[in-house]
């Protein structure tokens, strides 16, 4: 961590000092699980956790600087998310791949960013964008191999950034050896015991096991045609037909996935991003679920789901801690839990589990200061408990686009993938809000995910032609949810070309007219673009107090989002229908945008300031 010069962007100074302030923070009951015995695993890794920090020799602006090797590098980072098909084409084809990321690396590294989490590029059939995996230990040939990925990771490494990749521990493809295995081998097999077959209901077997519904849509259960050609079992897919669950109750199941993460970790990979953490483990004896059938593609909101958050799926995670850190540094791993309330969520953070989860509380949060409030206070208090860093998290390649849904009249994200609002989009009224978003997500303690596009302020495409959806929720849903494709749309690097830049064969996806305007090349320099703010907020967050506690500014209005971290840092977003009096402070750091001639803050405009 290095100082960095301040912007004074508006200068405002004062010579009061702030007013009251309250500390976020509160005791959160734990589960009553016994950790006995569980002391002396990773001793020496927890250990000092959080006292090596460095007490810094100056300061500036009242802000403390900590070096980079003086913590846990993910307590803190910001991860950038590729979705590679979606990033850079290298070799023309059409598709983002390996090549097209190494040669835009020095991109990534430049905008500020700690790690990279690469979205699935193992072979596949990409009948739901490669989260359908046929074998968890080589690379699909349309993005590389192992001998480029083995490249990239040098090449990250040697710029300073780490790199994640996604693991799907919940399903594999069907085109997975071992299901081609278990369709052959029939009833009561060892292949088909790595996988959750079971008998359908009825005299002759032709109904489902059960009602229970795919995430997608329509039912979880698929019957499958035995080797000698007659009806036969059902086979249970949370989400598309093409992705069969593994039985992890099957000790093969678990043992196999161990092997895949030491495969990646000895290739120099550092985390993985764990697709559906929450998922796994079920209890497949569960009754029928009282599904409405108004919202198919929604989780039904039921206590002990049966195949959701399930205690079981801890047991698994202590597994893998041990996997991490039996290298040196340690791996990381960060779950996908959609998990309610966080209390729950902070079960899969405890020091032998997981290290970080995605916020998705926070993600869901509508714009309104209440509701931002309360999604911050719970992640922060409810993580502590089990000394956790909360996340913060806008976009990903599952939700639509935050410039969209900020555009909007609803603005809190739905559930599921039906969970998207209808209705008229203002792109410039999202504009601003999403500059505001950022400037606070990049303040508040602990980690951030940006998405890739995020980052130059791309809004969803939402007028996609019906013929180049790829989504499998449009076909599951009977073509009435568009799916998510449009937050998929390959980037654009250039004003101008077939594709914008992102590579000479065109795209895999259409790229609506004037996508240049909002390209890399043309917000590059320009200093009042989506780029460059997310350029100068990731330098300067670097000289935020991380070990500060956040605490709540009180004398500001309630539509108002207002917090200092340490002696000298605030952050203050104005989510009210009318400009806002700034709480006192002695210099404007950054702000979102322009403030008013008489130094208040405009509605839907965040600044950070120096107190």
């Amino acid at each position: 961590m290095h100082d960095v010069p301040l912007l004074g962007v508006g200068v405002n100074r004062h010579d009061t000092t702030p007013g009251a302030s309250r500390k976020v923070g509160r005791e959160v009951p734990g589960d009553g699980e016994s950790h006995e015995g569980k002391k002396n695993r990773g001793a020496a890794r927890r250990r000092g956790r959080h006292a090596r920090r460095r007490t810094c020799r100056r300061a500036v602006l009242g802000w403390c600087p900590v070096t980079q090797a003086s913590r846990d590098w993910w307590r803190d980072a910001v991860i950038y998310q590729v979705y590679i098909r979606s990033f850079a084409d290298g070799n023309g084809d059409g598709e983002g791949d390996i090549a097209g990321l190494r040669e835009r690396l020095p991109y990534v590294r430049d905008l500020g960013i700690d790690a990279l989490w690469i979205n699935p590029w193992y072979p596949s059939p990409l009948n739901d964008g490669g989260y359908d995996v046929a074998d968890f230990r080589d690379i699909d040939p349309r993005f590389g191999d192992l001998v480029q990925a083995k490249s990239l990771l040098d090449e990250a490494h040697g710029l300073g950034l780490k790199v994640l990749l996604d693991i799907v521990p919940n399903h594999s493809s069907w085109d997975h050896r071992w299901f081609r295995e278990a369709l052959a081998a029939g009833p009561g097999s060892p292949e088909r015991a790595r996988y959750i077959f079971r008998d359908g209901r009825g005299p002759d077997g032709a109904l489902p096991p059960n009602n229970w519904r795919s995430v997608f849509g329509g039912l979880a259960w698929e019957r499958v045609t035995e080797p000698d050609g007659t009806p036969g079992q059902w086979y249970f897919h949370i989400f598309d037909v093409s992705q069969p669950d593994f039985d992890w109750e099957n000790p093969e199941v678990r043992a196999e996935f161990l092997d895949i993460l030491r495969f990646w970790f000895d290739l120099g990979v550092d985390g993985f991003r764990i697709d559906v953490a929450h998922g796994m483990v079920k209890n497949m004896a569960g009754p029928d679920l009282p599904y409405d059938e108004s919202g198919l593609l929604d989780r039904p909101s039921i206590a002990d789901h049966p195949f959701f958050d399930r205690d079981g799926v801890h047991d698994i995670y202590r597994g893998w801690r041990e996997v991490a850190d039996s290298y040196d540094p340690p791996r990381l791993y960060v779950a996908e839990a959609w998990v309610e309330p966080a209390e729950r969520l902070a079960r899969y953070l405890r020091d032998d589990e997981l290290h970080s989860a995605f916020n998705f509380g926070y993600l869901k949060s509508a714009w309104t200061a209440a509701d931002l409030r309360r999604s911050i206070d719970d992640s922060v208090s409810t993580l502590a408990s089990v000394g956790a860093p909360a996340t913060w998290v806008l976009e990903n390649h599952d939700v639509e686009r935050v410039v969209t849904r900020y555009g909007r009249d609803v603005t809190a994200a739905g559930t599921g993938h039906a969970g998207k609002a209808k209705g008229p989009v203002d792109v410039e009224l999202g504009t601003r809000r999403a500059r505001a978003a950022a400037l606070l997500m990049l303040a508040l303690p602990g980690g951030a995910y940006v998405y890739q596009g995020q980052e130059l302020g791309l809004p969803e495409v939402l007028d996609l032609p019906e013929g180049s959806l790829q989504d499998p929720v449009w076909e599951r849903s009977g073509h009435t949810e568009r799916g998510r494709d449009g937050c998929r749309v390959p980037l654009p690097w250039s004003v101008s070309g077939s594709s914008y830049g992102f590579g000479s064969g065109g795209a895999w996806l259409p790229q609506p007219a004037g996508w240049g305007e909002l390209s890399v090349e043309a917000e590059d320099g320009d200093p009042a673009s989506m780029l460059s703010l997310y350029r100068d907020g990731l330098r300067l967050r670097r000289s935020i107090p991380s070990v500060e506690p956040l605490t709540w500014i009180d004398e500001t209005a309630d539509d108002v989002v207002a917090f200092q971290r340490g002696r000298g840092f605030a952050c203050v977003v104005n989510l009210g229908a009318t400009p806002s009096t700034l709480p006192a402070h002695r210099e404007v750091i950054l702000a979102s945008g322009p403030l008013d001639a008489d130094g208040r803050l405009p509605t839907d405009t965040a600044v950070w300031l120096a107190v």
